[in-house]
């Protein structure tokens, strides 16, 4: 190597090497995370002043449409400081609502919450064992360092995952490996999270077989659960292409050389390694055959990380001590993650107290219309969008939102796979950014990202999505999709 391109590569390098892990995404910080969120828990406990109260009926989980029932409210400030509550009539939160929103949030998110925190910590017994940094030298030493074949390779098998199994938050698993592969290639944590990010946003947008979506929006409006494939496959085809194109943008943007050579460490495996990563590979396909067969959620899925952390820990070499050390630091790290999914809880918590969340849900789902199905199936598509900030759960946003949204297209000449497309579409691109998703949250914080970084990073792929999001409505609606 030249010493022309030893300057550039320590040039290079030093984005990670001389950074503290929390600022490699970033080199200017940027708001707290806690702050964006405690702000709009602020919100939206003064809409609950502001918007009037109203309820549906429900039929257990799911609404009954046209239900809804406006509710006198006192919206009086005087309610701010109200110690008791009435709960025969509907009233704005009060100041002790809004604090007992949060610990309510953490006690909502709990699974998700635990298993963050036990994700971290077996990645710190990998980490410290250094088979995750070994595992990674082979890896990128096989393909010589070339991020052009390396990112939209894994990009690809990650959508694969999201669309066809609906794997999202058992991707916790991978992001740390993400995150070293990146900082190995000179790039910052924020590539190393987008590289798994954005293709399973891409793959829940089109949910071509998604069990998490399907399963319930399409029987919601009498449909076959995976009818309508056709469609939605040339969706995950486009929506895959255009991010890892835009991935690839932003890799070179940031300012990664091909022309510098790394040098990787092609030397075989210890049998200490290449066992813990064997284990590893082989944990992640139990968990998916494990999500799909017996539908595990977050406890199950604990439960497994848990008895996986044990195994590699006894692996590991660390001794008893040296690997609960190593447990506790990786838990450590990303701590944050718990007040950050607690307080995006407290937000659907305040809104569920002061009796608005149903209203919300009415005026949205009003701006449908239902005078010209090209414009209806755009309202549709808008009114998920802006819905899915207030329900982040794309099983409970179909609940909420399908009974409502299949009778109208009904009515205006929408077939009903078309309307599952819009809330396909509006609930999958709000996701890759919304603040109150707390799966998006426990990413971010695993791989130690603020949102404010994400969010300026994103925006303008979401752009592009929202385009061709209403575009591909338009086809739907046009060839009677």
């Amino acid at each position: 190597m030249s010493n022309n391109d030893s300057e550039k590569l320590t040039a290079q390098l030093s984005k990670t090497e001389d950074l503290p892990p929390a600022a490699l995404s970033k080199q200017h910080k940027g708001n707290n995370p806690i702050i964006i969120l405690l702000s709009i828990l602020l919100l939206a406990g003064a809409l609950t002043y502001l918007v009037g109260a109203g309820s549906f009926e429900r039929d257990g989980n799911l609404v009954v449409p046209g239900s809804f029932q406006s509710q006198v409210k006192d919206n009086s400030l005087a309610n701010l400081w109200r110690v008791t509550d009435d709960p025969t009539q509907a009233q704005p939160v009060s100041a002790i609502q809004l604090l007992l929103a949060i610990p309510q949030g953490l006690e909502r998110g709990a699974n998700l919450i635990f298993m963050v925190l036990i994700i971290g910590g077996m990645f710190g017994i990998m980490t410290k064992a250094g088979s995750v940094t070994a595992g990674l030298e082979r890896l990128l030493g096989a393909l010589r360092g070339n991020v052009y074949l390396l990112v939209p390779s894994l990009m690809v098998v990650f959508a694969a995952g999201s669309t066809f199994l609906g794997l999202a938050s058992e991707y916790l698993l991978i992001i740390p490996l993400m995150v070293e592969m990146a900082r190995r290639l000179g790039l910052s944590n924020l590539m190393g999270l987008a590289i798994l990010t954005i293709p399973v946003k891409a793959g829940f947008l089109a949910s071509v077989t998604n069990p998490v979506a399907l399963t319930v929006a399409q029987p919601l409006v009498d449909v076959p659960v995976f009818s309508g494939i056709s469609m939605r496959l040339v969706a995950f085809v486009v929506f895959t292409l255009v991010g890892i194109v835009f991935m690839m943008l932003m890799i070179k943007r940031e300012g990664f050389d091909p022309s510098i050579k790394i040098e990787f460490d092609s030397a075989p495996l210890s049998k200490r390694h290449a066992l813990m990563l064997i284990t590893l590979a082989i944990g992640i396909a139990m968990l998916v055959y494990g999500s799909t067969t017996y539908e595990w959620r977050n406890q199950q899925l604990t439960a497994f990380y848990i008895a996986l952390a044990v195994i590699l820990a006894c692996i590991s070499g660390l001794g008893a001590n040296g690997a609960a050390d190593a447990f506790v630091e990786g838990m450590r790290k990303i701590l944050l993650a718990a007040i950050l999914i607690g307080v995006a809880f407290a937000i659907a918590v305040t809104l569920q107290n002061g009796q608005i969340l149903d209203t919300v849900i009415f005026h949205l789902t009003s701006m449908v219309g239902e005078d010209n199905p090209l414009i209806a199936v755009q309202g549709m598509f808008i009114s998920q969008l802006l819905l899915d900030f207030l329900i982040p759960s794309t099983s409970g946003q179909a609940a909420v939102s399908m009974p409502i949204l299949g009778p109208i297209g009904q009515l205006v000449g929408i077939t009903p796979n078309t309307t599952v497309l819009a809330f396909l579409f509006g609930n999958g691109i709000t996701t890759i950014f919304t603040p109150t998703s707390g799966t998006l949250l426990a990413y971010l914080a695993t791989a130690q990202v603020s949102w404010t970084s994400w969010a300026r990073f994103v925006m303008p792929l979401v752009g592009i999505y929202i385009v061709l999001a209403m575009l591909m409505l338009v086809m739907a609606v046009l060839i009677g999709y």
